[in-house]
């Protein structure tokens, strides 16, 4: 009976594998949210309007990635709810992952004053794009490596000459810092794994179990998903 009643609850963890991890990676930000210094709550209603289009934006990419075989989600750790061959953990994925990113950049724009890549930030700029362009001319014709460097430099592009933020080397930091539990999350996706990767569609490159690909991918969505956020926050103070 022991057995059983062991092998149940496995079979339950099991299942609830991508949702536990999108749980685990929200979890701490809400719960240090109320913080009376950095009083991360108080955001935010600036940050969902943003996560909002952001989401929409790349939930059509993830929609098209796995209709056109890119990658795809094990069934045997997702609880089985899909909405357009997305399983609901992927579309929780794209509020829970901002969310925690976006707490790390406030409490940094908090704790840490003095912007330290201030004046290395263009360069940052100029050497992702740069980057961006080779590697498009490299693997044009893998899908993931066309959209993710594609999307990257777009948004480089809007956030550095036409939007012209004034924030960008304190998302670079912020970036940085999201890179810890980028390790954590994506690391576990890809390793049990969760998410299934079509290596014909991506470089072939990965980072221990994590595609090359992914922290561009995570890159584009987070600038866009602050930029929003300083946008609505902004226009609240007007």
């Amino acid at each position: 009976m022991s057995c059983y009643c062991l092998r149940s609850i496995f079979d339950i963890c099991m299942k609830n594998t991508y949702l536990l991890i999108n749980f685990l990676t929200v979890f701490f930000p809400v719960i240090l949210s109320f913080d009376k210094r950095v009083r991360f709550f108080q955001s935010w209603k600036y940050i969902f309007p943003g996560l909002l289009i952001t989401g929409l934006v790349f939930l059509f990419w993830d929609y098209l990635f796995t209709v056109y075989g890119v990658w795809s989600f094990n069934p045997n750790y997702v609880i089985g709810v899909y909405f357009l061959n997305l399983p609901l953990e992927e579309i929780l994925f794209f509020i829970t992952v901002p969310f925690a990113c976006i707490f790390i950049y406030e409490c940094l724009n908090y704790y840490i004053r003095p912007d330290v890549l201030r004046t290395l930030s263009s360069y940052i700029t100029y050497a992702l794009m740069g980057l961006c362009v080779l590697l498009l001319g490299l693997f044009y014709e893998k899908v993931y490596s066309l959209i993710t460097f594609g999307l990257l430099l777009l948004i480089l592009l809007l956030a550095q000459f036409i939007v012209k933020v004034s924030f960008l080397s304190r998302f670079y930091l912020a970036y940085l810092v999201s890179l810890i539990p980028f390790y954590v999350v994506n690391g576990l996706l890809t390793s049990i794994p969760v998410v299934m990767y079509n290596n014909d569609e991506n470089m072939s490159f990965r980072v221990g179990t994590i595609p090359f690909e992914d922290h561009f991918y995570s890159m584009a969505m987070l600038l866009l998903n602050i930029m929003f956020f300083e946008y609505f926050r902004k226009r609240s103070a007007k």
